[in-house]
């Protein structure tokens, strides 16, 4: 008889059933097959917080065949992802089919390749139950709060809301910063450069204002500037320090899960879910063409920037082979662990250095390929020599008083940066000229300039997700989900590329903030997931840690059902309702936000909302063209008078007519202008057409 494998994916069963031959059967559970009702809460408060699993109803069948099939098995093995989440499941598939407690049956692999699994298989162990106690402990805390908050919430703000332990305090992060931003006041500040020349050869530089003898001089309103500089009418300029140096820019770790989501939105543009969709893939496995079936990259939730000894002679290996020996360190590059970080799995790397991104290129999508080449590249650059600059610092003095700095540096040893640079480095700056102390420079004007200090930026999904990791709010497989969860019930939006609250996020932050001050306490939520950490590291217990909150929880709960209701501000819109004439009001619903007669539900007219208008006019009736979102979230472009006019065009009209078949022009993918007529050819180049217009 086969022995048989559990895994979470159908994909990796597919991958790993390729490794193991005719001597396993591997099989996918899709997750849990084993969870808490849906109906009804499902924990005994008064009972030890006993949860009351059930056999999701979905997934009978699929649990039937498992069971089937574990019982004709010669040995079971269930290796399911290697985190708490992976552990609870296979904790539950033991307890379905009848795996008995001191079973050695659970396998862990951090990549799935043909070594590591099979080398996995030679070492299972028993189910890890402060691993599973852990997840127990967080499914539990989150289902008291989702459960018990949720119905006031119903019943004191709109139906159909819902609150969540960590979605709340990151809501709140995201409402306190706009009302930072809103309640920001600039303040005046001023730049004032010398522009210098050295007397032979002549060399013009500017050096910066910064102070006198004593120390740094704030310059707030031009009456400053203008002050030092009548003071300086006529003055010498000589030189009192100057040093020529050097200093080196180290390779940052490899990615951990929160930086790899920061980089991809970052270099690539890609939200958190995307980013994570796409690393899953890459992780359970890809056929590559003369290969077959491989996992391209480690296990891809981890906050750990270790490295396997194998894994650095690999690449160490592959810098020798590939790049000039200076840019290979004499000694692998280690880099220390955050304070925080629980260091389950190593840092997310290429499973093999063999799967260059050229040599896959042609077995992947074009978005996997763009984030295998990310994480290839980065992992490479950390193990490559620092980057090296050329330091030049000096410092002037003004008729003996004023304080004038200038420095320089350049890049001249790319190192690491010759494959990866995380932010856009800033230029090289042109090079001071060689002075000496006590050399006398030559004054040419002064340059001022007014500034004013600026609001903190909004977030975007990884400056969000960043600021989730330094709080210590969540772990690593729960960011995006907890990003995507509050955008999903429309507690936050997206306003082009960053993040913003709505009106129901503010109204649901505020009432959870005056009743439920712990559930939004960003140090009250870190201090959790500490305590779930101490939980899976057996030092505390897990039914003490969700009784320690319940009970200061249950009479937050007793004195919030008694607050009055709260209405959520609308938006009004220009547009008359066209049955009552009232203005129209901006509604949220399944497909997204909408126009809605106020007076409902005496009125209950609705139109869609009008998107950002175009300045092409509508090609069929001349009317106004406005983007707008289908029901399966699909950009299109509409015409405002619909029904009246039905145009739709996935693609922006251009304005013109096709010189073909007379149709009409959008703008297609990749540069490329394209006929709207399906059965029409016609195709031209958008960037030749611009070359043209410019000559």
């Amino acid at each position: 008889m086969a022995k048989l494998m559990i895994v979470e994916s159908p994909h990796k069963a597919k991958t790993i059933s390729k490794f193991l031959g005719k001597d396993y059967k591997v099989l996918a559970s899709g997750g849990h097959i084993i969870d808490l009702p849906k109906s009804k809460i499902g924990i005994r408060t008064d009972d030890g917080f006993k949860p009351q699993y059930t056999l999701i109803a979905s997934k009978k069948e699929l649990a039937n065949e498992l069971k089937a099939e574990a019982a004709k098995a010669e040995q079971v093995f269930l290796a399911t992802d290697p985190d708490r989440e992976g552990e609870a499941i296979s904790w539950h598939l033991a307890s379905y089919l009848n795996i008995p407690e001191d079973s050695l049956c659970r396998v862990v692999f951090n990549e799935i390749t043909k070594n590591c699994v099979t080398n996995a298989l030679t070492q299972p162990r028993k189910i890890d139950i402060n691993l599973v106690n852990a997840q127990q402990a967080r499914r539990v805390l989150d289902r008291l709060v989702g459960y018990e908050i949720s119905p006031i919430l119903w019943h004191k703000i709109k139906s159909g809301l819902s609150a969540g332990r960590v979605q709340s305090a990151v809501t709140k992060m995201v409402v306190d910063r706009e009302r930072e931003i809103e309640n920001f006041k600039p303040e005046e500040f001023w730049e004032l450069d010398c522009i210098l020349s050295t007397v032979k050869p002549k060399k013009k530089f500017a050096a910066r204002f910064a102070g006198d003898a004593n120390g740094k001089i704030e310059l707030h309103d031009s009456e400053s500037v203008n002050k030092i500089i009548s003071e300086l009418e006529g003055a010498k300029y000589i030189v009192t320090e100057y040093k020529e140096g050097s200093k080196s820019q180290n390779p940052q770790p490899p990615f951990t899960t929160s930086v790899l989501q920061q980089d991809a939105s970052r270099k690539l543009g890609f939200t958190t879910k995307k980013t994570m969709m796409l690393a899953q893939q890459l992780y359970e496995g890809v056929e590559i063409k003369g290969v077959g079936a491989v996992g391209l990259v480690t296990y891809i939730r981890t906050d750990s920037v270790r490295i396997s000894a194998e894994a650095l002679e690999d690449v160490r290996n592959y810098i020798k082979n590939n790049y000039d020996s200076k840019y290979l360190p004499n000694k692998a590059n280690f880099f220390k662990m955050k304070k925080n970080s629980q260091d389950a799995h190593e840092a997310i790397r290429p499973s093999s250095m063999e799967f260059t991104p050229e040599r896959v290129k042609s077995s992947l999508t074009n978005d996997q390929y763009k984030l295998y080449k990310l994480i290839f590249e980065r992992f490479v650059a950390c193990q490559m020599a620092p980057a090296k600059y050329a330091t030049i610092s000096a410092t002037i003095c003004a008729n003996d008083k004023y304080v004038f700095k200038a420095s320089s540096s350049k890049r001249i040893f790319d190192g690491f940066m010759a494959l990866y640079t995380s932010e856009k480095e800033e230029e090289n700056k042109t090079a001071l000229p060689e002075m000496k102390i006590g050399d006398e420079l030559v004054w040419i004007s002064f340059e001022d300039q007014q500034h004013f200090t600026q609001p903190p930026q909004r977030y975007n999904e990884a400056s969000l997700v960043k600021e989730m990791e330094v709080k210590g709010i969540g772990r690593p497989s729960t960011y995006s989900p907890t990003v995507s969860t509050i955008l999903d019930r429309d507690y936050i939006e997206r306003e082009k590329k960053t993040l913003k609250p709505t009106n129901l996020g503010i109204c649901v932050t505020d009432m959870m903030a005056a009743n439920f001050p712990d559930i939004v306490d960003i140090k009250f939520t870190a201090s959790m997931e500490e305590k779930l950490d101490d939980v899976e590291n057996g030092d505390k217990n897990w039914v003490k840690v969700v009784s320690d909150f319940y009970g200061p929880f249950k009479k937050t709960l007793d004195k919030a059902s008694q607050i009055d209701r709260v209405k959520v501000p609308v938006v009004e819109s220009d547009e008359p309702c066209p049955k009552c004439g009232a203005k129209m009001v901006v509604r949220s619903g399944r497909f997204g936000k909408f126009l809605a007669c106020p007076n409902y539900p005496e009125c209950k007219s609705t139109k869609p909302l009008p998107a950002d208008e175009i300045k092409v006019p509508c090609p069929k009736c001349g009317g106004k063209l406005v983007q707008r979102i289908s029901k399966n979230k699909k950009k299109f472009y509409g015409c405002s008078n619909y029904p009246e006019c039905d145009f739709a065009s996935t693609g922006l009209p251009t304005g013109e007519r096709c010189p073909e078949c007379g149709g009409f022009l959008i703008a297609g993918f990749r540069g490329k202008i394209l006929c709207n007529n399906f059965d029409c050819k016609f195709v031209k180049s958008a960037k030749k057409e611009t070359e043209k217009e410019s000559e």
